[in-house]
């Protein structure tokens, strides 16, 4: 997910150890060859992949930031975690570097990888 994946490249730029916690760059869920394979090493064949795409328009950036504080969660608990000036840091440089339209609104796209598979007769 877009919005995901702004917020770990932020915290990973001013928290290099923040990285590791990045569930998108760890689990092989967010990428389709890693899936296939995992298709694949189960017996099924002719596997394929295919991204799902759905836009996330956020309001603003307080509709961005605030799941981000409900405490439940990677991203939450890392940001509960942090002492509330580099809390405040991580929240101003996300604002600086989210795509944000002239209307206020930030349009990011959240992404799903479905996969399939024949089993074998």
């Amino acid at each position: 997910m877009a919005m995901m994946r702004h917020f770990w490249d932020a915290a990973a730029t001013l928290d290099p150890s923040a990285a590791e916690r990045d569930e998108g760059r760890r689990r092989g869920v967010c990428d389709p060859e890693a899936l296939r394979g995992l298709w694949a090493d189960a017996g099924l064949r002719a596997v394929t992949t295919q991204a799902i795409e759905v836009p996330t328009v956020f309001a603003g950036f307080d509709d961005y930031w605030t799941p981000f504080l409900g405490g439940q969660g990677t991203i939450p608990g890392y940001v509960r975690s942090l002492p509330e000036p580099q809390r405040n840091r991580l929240r101003d440089l996300l604002a600086a570097r989210l795509p944000v339209e002239p209307d206020g609104s930030i349009r990011l796209t959240a992404r799903a990888w479905a996969v399939s598979g024949v089993a074998p007769v």
